[in-house]
């Protein structure tokens, strides 16, 4: 069975620091990327990071740049989104999510939910003092 499970998310003051965890089950990230979306209360959901297999190339949005990291270990079949210096426009539901084995994350490309087919159940982040 395939499968996404999000974890790490919480409440945390501007200026904190949360890691959010995405395992993958039922198929390797040897040959998957993964994406990160998040979701915030009346909003569409939007792309905020991805790694490819292979070579690992990344992508951020703009919005996030220099603030969040992606990893990943592909032993642990785990994809790792790093968020530092968090701000309260970041509050929203984060989910990870996996494209087609094809799928490449580019710098400068955006990320189309559309474009990914297996979704995890999203882990909620709140940016509050």
């Amino acid at each position: 069975q395939v499968q996404l499970v999000e974890s790490g998310g919480g409440l945390v003051q501007p200026g904190g620091s949360l890691r959010l965890s995405c395992a993958a089950s039922g198929f390797t990230l040897d040959w998957h990327a993964i994406g990160w979306f998040r979701q915030a209360p009346g909003k569409e959901r939007e792309g905020v990071s991805c790694i490819s297999s292979g070579d690992g190339s990344t992508y951020y949005a703009d919005s996030v740049k220099g603030r969040f990291s992606i990893s990943r270990d592909t032993a642990r079949n785990t994809v790792w989104l790093q968020m530092n210096n968090l701000n309260p426009e970041d509050t929203a539901i984060y989910y990870c999510a996996a494209p087609p084995a094809d799928y490449y994350c580019s710098d400068g490309i955006p990320l189309w939910t559309h474009d990914f087919q297996t979704w995890g159940q999203g882990t909620q982040v709140t940016v509050s003092s």
